[in-house]
């Protein structure tokens, strides 16, 4: 791509007078121009931070602990912009088709990242290649932010060449332009893009307008400052660029629908993306019915049983009138909460409203769980259980809490002293909390941390452990077994086992301030 050399501009009308220079030629006024390249880095910066929140938010759903992948990402984002920016001093010659040849490839590298992403987790494996998600992540946000970087220093060369002004004033009108930008690319992301056309679509669509402003500021505005052949080359590249993202954007559902099947296999009974996780339901006549949030397997058909069951049995000693189940959108635990004799009222705090309408429709899902939502004992309602377990007076004989694991960031909170006090503050007197802590074998440090968490905030506990899985019942003392019968408590559960070995020394309680649960 060749493009003319600032000091061969083509000239510009002659502005007569002492101390003044000639403008560079351009097909609007100088004002109208200062505007147009404000616009365009308004654009620019707008899908920049869509590409940077879209990496995170699919590194996150993908890879998990969320707090490490946005680290990853920004750190390696801020980085890569630094570099790119002095990379860009040796294109501010050719400031106009470099700036245009940079968002081309920012519009292809950022529109065709989550595709490229999600086709390593779903077929990485196979090829032998299961760290590719990972690796994939760090080259993509390393692409992508060497071509951010490069953008304000060509687009401080293209403002100067609108109307020479003084650089303090151009940097902040171009830095002004790019945070309002910013703002809106991060608002867009999440209550636009995200939820009307979902990761993928929204990463082509934003690439897409990421290369129609570059192009059009490049090929219109500064038509003048590139030579009749860069003019060529640089349009056939921008055209060839939305024409990959449209078909990309073309072929995205088609694409979606076989990275599922290569990770849930053939029998996808239900595929949907809730303003909380990413839903699949797999299973039919043949093949055991499992549930899948954000690629992790929540519920197995064959698992359900003995988990739920293990979740209010302990509580045997006194009757259940009132039942508070926390998460439970799967409607599972309400249903073994129901089985138990003299429960007149389960309510549900659940997160995800997306769950709790597939579980009321999905003929086999709803019969996995009794028809827990349909029975007029049961009341649902959706939003963070934290917030409405501050505003919650009711004295329950039982507490459940069937929430995703704790080393799933964003759950963190739901395994806090701060939590466990609520929940202690909801129980009625002599009531039972139950909480799974972990998977069976030799208790970890997450397990007894969330014993010293319960511990912290004024609940007794006792460990027992069903199948695979470790779990921690607390309460006041009454609803708790004595400690010189702590196989009471395994006793009471249908395949329970007391947890043995003591608890460690050094282990603190989690605190919304100080989380203690590892990756």
């Amino acid at each position: 791509m060749i493009e003319q050399p600032a000091s061969v501009s083509p000239p510009a009308p002659a502005v007569s007078g002492p101390g003044q220079q000639a403008v560079p030629r351009l097909p609007v006024r100088p004002r109208t121009g200062r505007i147009l390249v404000l616009a365009g880095v308004f654009v620019c910066a707008a899908c920049g931070l869509v590409y940077e929140l879209e990496l995170v938010a699919l590194a996150s759903y993908l890879l998990g602990d969320s707090v490490t992948q946005t680290s990853v990402v920004l750190a390696l984002m801020v980085f890569a912009m630094g570099a790119g920016s002095l990379a860009a001093k040796s294109l501010r010659s050719y400031a106009v088709a470099g700036f245009g040849a940079v968002e081309a490839a920012l519009a292809l590298i950022g529109g065709c990242s989550g595709m490229g992403l999600y086709a390593a987790f779903a077929w990485g494996a196979d090829c032998g290649w299961e760290n590719g998600p990972r690796w994939l992540l760090v080259l993509c946000t390393l692409a992508i932010g060497l071509l951010i970087g490069a953008e304000v220093p060509l687009l401080m060369v293209l403002i100067q060449r609108v109307r020479r002004q003084d650089a303090g004033v151009a940097v902040a009108d171009l830095f002004a332009a790019d945070y309002v930008g910013a703002l809106v690319g991060g608002l867009a992301f999440p209550f636009l893009l995200l939820p009307l056309l979902g990761q993928l679509t929204g990463a082509l669509l934003t690439g897409a307008v990421n290369a129609l402003a570059g192009g059009a500021l490049a090929l219109g505005l500064f038509r003048h400052h590139m030579s009749p052949r860069g003019r060529r080359v640089l349009l056939a590249a921008s055209l060839l660029v939305l024409a990959l993202l449209a078909t990309a954007a073309a072929l995205a559902d088609d694409f979606e629908r076989a990275a599922h099947r290569a990770v849930y296999g053939d029998g996808i009974r239900a595929a949907l993306r809730t303003d909380v996780s990413e839903v699949v339901l797999t299973g039919g006549p043949h093949e055991p019915l499992k549930l899948y949030l954000d690629g992790r397997l929540r519920v197995r058909a064959r698992d359900e049983p003995r988990y739920h069951r293990a979740l209010v049995a302990p509580a045997a000693h006194a009757p259940l009138a009132r039942v508070l189940v926390l998460g439970g959108d799967d409607g599972l635990a309400a249903g073994a909460a129901l089985r138990r004799p003299g429960v007149r009222r389960v309510d549900v705090l659940a997160l995800d409203a997306g769950v709790v309408r597939l579980a009321r429709t999905d003929p086999a899902l709803s019969a996995l769980g009794g028809q827990a939502f349909r029975d007029p004992r049961v009341h649902v309602v959706t939003g963070d259980p934290f917030g409405r377990l501050r505003h919650l007076r009711r004295g329950y004989d039982l507490v459940v809490s069937d929430l995703p694991d704790p080393t799933r960031t964003a759950s963190t909170k739901y395994y806090s002293q701060e939590f466990y006090g609520l929940v202690h503050r909801a129980l009625a007197p002599g009531g039972s909390f139950v909480v799974h802590a972990g998977r069976s074998g030799a208790p970890d440090r997450q397990f007894w941390t969330v014993d010293a968490t319960l511990r912290a905030a004024g609940l007794a506990t006792r460990p027992y452990r069903v199948g695979p899985w470790d779990f921690l019942l607390a309460g006041d003392g009454a609803g708790v077994a004595a400690p010189s019968r702590a196989g009471g408590v395994a006793e009471a559960v249908p395949g329970g086992q007391p947890v043995t070995g003591s608890r460690p020394l050094g282990v603190s309680p989690s605190t919304l301030v100080h989380p203690r649960y590892g990756g």
